[in-house]
Order: structure tokens, then C-alpha cells, then sequence
């Protein structure tokens, strides 16, 4: 085949698992035979609608097999998919579709309140919406597929072409659209499939969405690659993850320390059948000790993971076996990717010394979309990351925190991760963030923001005893609030620029 890339695999799986299912979602099934056909007229309808290699097809929506459908169908046309946060405001993918110039845009019906006042001031951009019926000069997804003609032009797609374009989160000004290849998600793909013990039988449940990079580079993918099944849920709920963990016998979960935080702690957690587990993979930050307990309990353990959009995005892996001896450590680089650590000068630290994390390998992006100002990220081989950590004397990393969040007080250098999870210690505590606040004596200081759990008796006289004698007393943060929940972006993390922002009123 000349297309090298992801809209080639459906046909390369077809043979080999044509009558299997691929994708669950709600009471819907889908085969790979049936997902190659839906996405096969899907390509035959962008195609006729004027999509032609190398344009951009942008994707607002939930978890469902129309994100999938989407997602090769591009790939089939050479074209590159643009997924949308829908968490965003109008203004917010507004920008995201003018930045990228999408000439489709692809949504739920039920985002329609989004992608309606989005794309008005867009008047050549189309529109088609997922799960409705024609009405209002919108075409239903289903529909146009119905009507369509399957794809079968084989397209030339190289490994180095673009396949997808994600926007960072955009924490501090305007987000930054990274260009993912078909390579660098093939290699990915390969670096998952090295490191982690993924089988052909393996049943999947996604719970996180899969606009987010991790969900689609660090779960979907790998997936379908090694052709195992996928359990699709568009939103996160304990006891529905549970009830579908025990229906669908589901052998690989992957999430943030949250959401695993919240199944445990859930009051069908020791009723539920969970024994068919056997890949659980954590990203995003340390697993806390009581929450790795939980798990131990009933027989399992995690896989941690670091990386970002960035990176496809894993950049390095702590095994299971190691989540005792190396805890806080997010691993080994990944198979195919390489890591150092480098001081402020630009050389290589040494053992235990923090710097910035550096990174290189084929599933590194190399360029940002219309971005020729942040090419400052790029050096030589090496993409700086802008996250501070250390590589032990065995060569596991430790991540620190983001350059962006470490706090200079009074000359000393203060890392909010590390006052974290000292805090997360407390059982009393569900989330816990630590920012920098303005302080006339010592410039900054920490303060940090605790959501306590449901029904504990948590203050911040406790919160301060317990941190008294664990850390430097300029470690230990001058203020603190108690607060019912954090504001966070798609992916479970939270977000600390509004925090800052909340701190200083």
C-alpha cells in the first residue's frame, strides 16, 4: 500500500480480525468489518465534499465510534483531523478553528450550542453533526455515510506526513497547535506495545476522552493496532465504570491518579467483580500511597507514565514490578525514546540533580502549526519539555514540576510537587495543589489548595501539623483553602494558573 499511515490500518487489520469487535459503546457493538466499512464511506463523503490531502478536518465530540470513524476516514483521504476540547468556550474554538484553517467541522448534536456559534463567523467552513437527524442545513453523520460511496484510493501517506493536529491546553496565552505525524504515533504505538503487556484479547475501557492525547496515543491506538477491543464511555462515572469493568470483563484501564482515586473510594469498589484487571496505567502524577494500597489489596498494580501532546505522548514508563522501590518515580524512557536531564547551562546534570527534562525520539513532534516563535522548544534532536526533574543513579526519572510552577522564595528554589504530596499524605485529603502567591518579604511563597474528602473533618491547623518537621519551613505554605472541588482542563489536571489567579484576589 502507499498509505503508510493510520488510514491504512483498518484495511490491515480487516484480514486478520475482520469479525471481531473493536469498538463497544453503550448497547452498540462494532466489528472491525463494520468500523472499516463506516469509515470507508466516510472518506468517500469527505472526498466529496471537497477534502483533499493535507486539509483539516477539525472533530468536536464525545467518545463514540464517530470519533474513530473520523479519525481514519481522514487518514484514508490524507487529509489531517484537528479534535476539538469540548470542554472549550466558543472563543476558545473559534481561534482553534481559524488557526488551523479546517475546512470540516465535524460534531455531537448535542455540542451543537458550541460548534453553531463557533463556526458562524466561518461561512466556508461545513458542518455535519453526530447522533441527530438533518434539520437546519446540517447534515447527520449518519446520513452522509448512508449516502456515500466507500473509499477505495490508496492514497500516498509517508510517516512523516501529518496525521493530527492537537492543541496544548493553552494554560498561559494562546495554545499552541502540535503537529502530530503518522509516525510519531506509529512509534508510539510500538514504544506501548514494547513496554507494557498488551495481548490480541485485551478489552480496553476508555474513560478519558479521546481528544486528549493520552487517551488516543497511549490507549486507542495501541489497541487497535494489536486489534483487541475498546469499551467507549463518553463521560467519567464510578459506579458505571465498576458495573462495566465487571459486564464487559475489562483487562486494561487507564486513567489519572483521580479517577482511579475515586473508583476505589467508591462504595461498590468491594462489591464489584474487578478480577478480570490486569493492566492499570497512571499518568499525569504520582499515584498517592493509600490509593496504590487500595489496588494492592485486591491483587493489582500500576503501570506510571509520563510524557505530553508533545511526545504522542509517553515519554517514559515505571513497570508495575517497580512501583514500590522507585516510588515517585515516572520511570525508564520508553523504548524507542531517549531522556537527559540538563542543568541551566545546557549540560548534562548529574544524578540526582534537577534540571529540565529533555527529550528525543521518533514520537517527539517536530514543529508546532504556524508557530515559527516557539521553535525555541526544538534543539537539534532534543525537544525541551519545560518540566524540572532528576535521573536517579539507575536512570529513573523523577519529575519534579513545570519550570512555570517552581516557586522562588527568598532565593530558594521550592517545588510545589514535593509539598504535594507530602499533603496527599493526610487520608483526609482528595486533591491537593500548591502555587506560588506574590509576597512583599520573600517575593513568593506557597499557598496551598485543598479539596477535602467527602465527610472528613479536615482544617488547616491539621494540614500545617502534619507538614511541620516533613519539610523546610520555607517549604511549608504560608496560607491555605479548603475548597469543594479544583478547576481542571479534559485530562484531570488542574489547573494552577486559575488557582494563581483565584490566590491573588
Amino acid at each position: 500500500m502507499h498509505n503508510e499511515g493510520l488510514g491504512s490500518w483498518l484495511i490491515r487489520r480487516l484480514e486478520k480480525s475482520g469479525p471481531k469487535v473493536a469498538v463497544i459503546h453503550g448497547d452498540d457493538a462494532l466489528t472491525y468489518r463494520q468500523l472499516h466499512e463506516r469509515s470507508a464511506r466516510l472518506a468517500g463523503a469527505l472526498a466529496s465534499a471537497g477534502v483533499r490531502p493535507r486539509d483539516r478536518v477539525a472533530l468536536l465530540g464525545e467518545n463514540s465510534p464517530a470519533f474513530l470513524e473520523t479519525l481514519f476516514a481522514v487518514g484514508m483521504v490524507g487529509a489531517v483531523l484537528v479534535p476539538l476540547n469540548t470542554r472549550l468556550a466558543v472563543p476558545e474554538i473559534r481561534y482553534q478553528l481559524e488557526d488551523s484553517g479546517a475546512k470540516l467541522l465535524i460534531h455531537d448534536e448535542t455540542l451543537t450550542g458550541l460548534a453553531e456559534p463557533a463556526s458562524r463567523e466561518l461561512p466556508d467552513l461545513l458542518r455535519w453533526a453526530v447522533g441527530g437527524s438533518t434539520s437546519g442545513g446540517t447534515p447527520a453523520l449518519d446520513s452522509v455515510i448512508a449516502a456515500a460511496d466507500p473509499w477505495t484510493e490508496d492514497v500516498p501517506v509517508s510517516l512523516d506526513d501529518l496525521a493530527v493536529i492537537l492543541y496544548t491546553s493553552g494554560t498561559t496565552g494562546r495554545p499552541k497547535g502540535a503537529c502530530l505525524t503518522h509516525g510519531n504515533f506509529t512509534w508510539n504505538c510500538f514504544n506501548v506495545l514494547v513496554d507494557y503487556d498488551l495481548s490480541v484479547d485485551e478489552v480496553s475501557l476508555m474513560i478519558s476522552p479521546m481528544f486528549h492525547v493520552a487517551s488516543l496515543g497511549m490507549g486507542v491506538l495501541p489497541a487497535l493496532l494489536k486489534g483487541a477491543t475498546l469499551v467507549l464511555e463518553s463521560k467519567f462515572d464510578p459506579a458505571r465504570v465498576l458495573r462495566l469493568i465487571e459486564k464487559h470483563r475489562v483487562t486494561w484501564l487507564s486513567g489519572v491518579p483521580t479517577t482511579f482515586q475515586m473508583l476505589c473510594e467508591h462504595p461498590d469498589w468491594e462489591t464489584r467483580d474487578i478480577s478480570s484487571l490486569r493492566q492499570l496505567t497512571c499518568g499525569g502524577s504520582a499515584v498517592p500511597m493509600r490509593v496504590l494500597e487500595a489496588y494492592e489489596n485486591r491483587g493489582l498494580a500500576f503501570t506510571a507514565n509520563y510524557g505530553m501532546t508533545e511526545t504522542s505522548p509517553g515519554a517514559t514508563t515505571l513497570p508495575a514490578a517497580r512501583s514500590r522501590d522507585k516510588a515517585g518515580s515516572s520511570g525508564l524512557p520508553h523504548f524507542f525514546t531517549d531522556v537527559r536531564v540538563v542543568d541551566a547551562g545546557g549540560h548534562r546534570a548529574q544524578p540526582g540533580a534537577t534540571g529540565e527534562i529533555l527529550i528525543s525520539g521518533p514520537n517527539v513532534i517536530a514543529q508546532y502549526w504556524n508557530r515559527p516563535d516557539a521553535a525555541g522548544s526544538f534543539e537539534g534532536q532534543w525537544f525541551h519539555s519545560g518540566d524540572l526533574g532528576y535521573l536517579d543513579e539507575d536512570g529513573y526519572l523523577f519529575v519534579a514540576d513545570r519550570i512555570k510552577d517552581m516557586i522562588i522564595s527568598g532565593g530558594e528554589n521550592i517545588y510545589p510537587a514535593e509539598i504535594e504530596a507530602v499533603i496527599q499524605e493526610l487520608p483526609e485529603v482528595a486533591a491537593v495543589a500548591v502555587v506560588g502567591v506574590v509576597d512583599e518579604k520573600w517575593g513568593e511563597v506557597p499557598h496551598a489548595v485543598v479539596v477535602p474528602r467527602d465527610g472528613a473533618q479536615l482544617t488547616a491547623e491539621k494540614v500545617q501539623e502534619h507538614l511541620a518537621g516533613r519539610l523546610a519551613r520555607y517549604k511549608v505554605p504560608k496560607t491555605l483553602s479548603l475548597v469543594p472541588d479544583m478547576p481542571r482542563t479534559a485530562s484531570g489536571k488542574i489547573r494552577k494558573n486559575v488557582l494563581r489567579e483565584q490566590a491573588t484576589r
